[in-house]
Formats: C-alpha cells, structure tokens, sequence
C-alpha cells in the first residue's frame, strides 16, 4: 500500500506530520477530512523548481479541492488560479486572490458569471465553443469593456486515462476541433469587445506520461502557425493540467520532465519565449489529504466480507463514480493475532455501488479507524448530502498544529432553508 510522504506511521500509529490520526477522529469524529500543509508546500514546490526563470504561470485547477484554507495557502506561495464558475471565482476572490492570474475554464459559462469575471479583471477565458464566444463578446460591450479570450482547442489526443476524466478526443464535450479553431480565433478578431490573448487546450487527468502533452502541443504550435500567418498573435499557450499522482504503483512524470520537454519542442519550434499557463489540480492536493473513517460493523459471508464504515459514497464518490483505486491504511497496525481477510470496504447509503474499496488485505476489528488515502483531490468538492447526511468536517495539520477550516455539517443546517407548504 502506498502512504505519502507526510502521512507516515510512527510507534505503530499513522500520523499526519507530528500528529496522530487517532487524536484527530477523537477530537472531530469520524468521517474527517486531514490535510498536511507540509504536503501542499512541497508539491507547489516541485512547480517552482521546474519553473525556474521560465516565463510559466501556475494556476491550481480549484475543482479538485476549493476549501479556503487550500485556497490561499496557494495564494500565499505565489499561485494563480483555473476555474470553472462564478462560485469558483468569488472563493478566489474571498481569499484575496490576483485576478490578473485566473483564468475562467469550463463549457457552460452563463452571462451572470461572465460579467462578474468581467468586473474582477481575469487574466482570460478559455472559451469553448462559438456561441460561448458570441455571449461573451455582447456581454463585454454591454459593459463597455473588453474580455481577454483564448480558445480551448480539442487536439484530437488519447491521453490514455479513464474515459470519464479524458477531455482531449474529439467525443468529449470540451473544446473547438482543432481544425475549426483559425476560423474561430478570425470570428474573434472581428469582434472589437474581445482580445486574443492565448490557445489553451486539456486533454484529461491522472496523466502519467509525457508523451499525450507532447503530442497535442505538436498541434498546437502548427495552429500558432496558423495563426501568425493570419495575422494573429498570442501572449500565452495554456497546456492546462493533468499531472497524475501515485494511488498505488503509479509513476507519474514530474512538473520539471514536463516542462523540460515542453520547452525543448518550443525552443526548436522558435517559441521559447512564449509564456506558458498551466492549471494543476490534482498533482497539488492529491496527496495532501486523507479520509479518516471508523468501522462500524464488519460482515463475514459465504461470498463476501464487508467492512461497514461511516463514510460512504457521498463523501468520497471517485470509487463509485470511475471505479478509482485509493489505498485503505488502518490507522493502529493490527494485533498480530487480528485475522487478515479481504474485504469490501463499504458504507451505510442504501446503493450498492456505495463502496470505498473492493478486495482488500484487512486484519480489522470494530471500531478500527481506517484512513482512505490519496482524498485530498476530488474528494470533497465532489461530496453531497444525499440520504441527508452532514458533509464532514476538514482539518489541516501543520507539525504539531492543528486547524479547523471547515466544522462538520448539522442535521439542522441540512433543511433549514426548505419550507414546506401551507
């Protein structure tokens, strides 16, 4: 199984930093989010080193993990920030952020949100279609101003991930084919509320290899070519994000192997000077966090043993959603004479497809508190209410400190905004 690095066992017991997972459940109750400040550090710093003096703006990708206190530790180390809505935008701005370094992403921009990305002065939207394009520009003049646009191109490349966080074939949703995209960017000179500022393009998540990047930016330095002979220039060329982390035995590439190759094919392509966006999420987040859950009960069939924990599918939907692998850590190493069994490790919604963990090596008791690994990214942000039940609360550690940035939901809390009729 694999433990990140500030998530390591000592005297038995599994620690975030200098503190105990065991004195975190007792104190907030379990499920729990844990994050290590530590860890955001560190991977934020992987960014920085491969950066270097190259002209690269990094903006975390904030649907992985949006909590304020993420938020502006970033914020703090020098990050920009990729959104994909007007709720995005105001935590970025609740938490002080540059608005000259956010950039606006996503299919279905709506006008309200465009005029509040407008007011702010974003550094640019990535548009992703001609009719997104169409909006923004009469938004723009309705308010006199003018709206910085790249066009998010769909290059047409495998990034061999899972189907369902793969955004760069041609039979996803995102983006403009690549072979429409000059009479797009032509449609966008024409229009006086609108700048041309970049190409951006995403071709998926929990890339573990840097050859899809490499293929996809081949087409996209011949459409800058394009382009050039057009008469249109850009300021900048967004590769957008992707990095992949390690759930279990992966190898992901590092932020410098990526941009080292990047650079090299700029370089010989003549655009060395041109800058660079990148929309990190995952590869920030991922493993600067875990899900602490407690074993309720544990059932032994004919076909299956199942260990029944307080979290559930709403907490963490990823394994439900795209079957995706986290590792179950149990906290306090087992007693020697503790049975291994495999196990499911599932929650308490009513749905089948309300598991964590399938087939896993387990030496558990009642009342064992698990830690499911890796859910610092698309854990919570993906979290609901469903069978109406309190998200849960979110600590982050750091050393020997420990902070409360987000308190666990009330019953209460959950309806006290419904009514009910007269």
């Amino acid at each position: 199984m694999t433990v990140a690095a500030q998530f390591q066992f000592h005297d038995n017991v599994l620690h975030a930093e200098q503190v105990p997972l065991t004195a975190l459940a007792e104190r907030f109750g379990t499920p729990l989010y844990v994050y290590s400040r530590r860890a955001l550090r560190d991977a934020w710093q992987a960014y920085a080193d491969a950066v270097r003096d190259r002209d690269v703006v990094v903006c975390f990708g904030m649907k992985a993990n949006s909590n304020l206190a993420v938020l502006n530790e970033f914020k703090n180390l020098g990050s920009g920030f990729d959104i994909v809505s007007g709720g995005e935008l105001a935590r970025a701005l609740a938490i002080g952020a540059d608005p000259a370094k956010i950039v606006f992403s996503g299919v279905g921009k709506q006008e309200w949100e465009m005029r509040a990305a407008l007011q702010a002065g974003i550094k640019c939207f990535n548009v992703e279609s001609e009719a997104e394009l169409e909006r923004l520009a009469e938004v723009a003049a309705q308010m006199g101003t003018i709206a910085r646009v790249s066009l998010r191109v769909n290059p047409d490349v495998d990034a061999h991930t899972h189907p369902y966080i793969s955004t760069g074939l041609k039979e996803n949703k995102f983006g403009i084919a690549i072979e429409e995209a000059p009479k797009v960017y032509q449609r966008a000179q024409q229009l006086n509320s609108l700048k041309i500022v970049g190409v951006d393009c995403h071709i998926g998540s929990q890339l573990t290899e840097v050859s899809p990047y490499l293929d996809a930016l081949e087409k996209l330095i011949n459409l800058i070519d394009q382009l050039a002979d057009l008469g249109i220039t850009i300021e900048h060329l967004d590769l957008g994000g992707g990095i992949g982390i390690r759930y279990v035995d992966e190898t992901p590439l590092t932020p410098t192997q990526l941009l080292d190759a990047v650079f090299e094919r700029l370089n010989a392509r003549g655009y060395g000077k041109l800058q660079i966006v990148l929309e990190p999420g995952r590869s920030l987040v991922g493993n600067a966090g875990v899900l602490l859950t407690t074993v309720e009960f544990l059932k032994h069939n004919e076909a299956k043993n199942f260990a029944v924990v307080d979290a559930a599918m709403n907490d963490l939907l990823r394994p439900t959603l795209y079957e995706a692998w986290h590792s179950v850590e149990q906290v306090v190493k087992p007693a020697s004479d503790t049975p291994v069994r495999q196990y499911d490790v599932v929650g308490p919604i009513c749905e089948s497809g309300d598991w964590l963990a399938r087939d896993r090596q387990l030496a558990l008791r009642q009342g064992d508190l698990l830690a499911i690994m890796s859910a610092g990214a698309y854990a919570f942000t993906m979290s609901s209410q469903y069978n109406t039940r309190p998200r849960p609360a979110e600590v982050m550690v750091d050393g020997t400190d420990i902070h409360l940035v987000r308190p666990r939901e009330t019953l209460e809390s959950l309806f006290s905004s419904e009514l009910t009729l007269p």
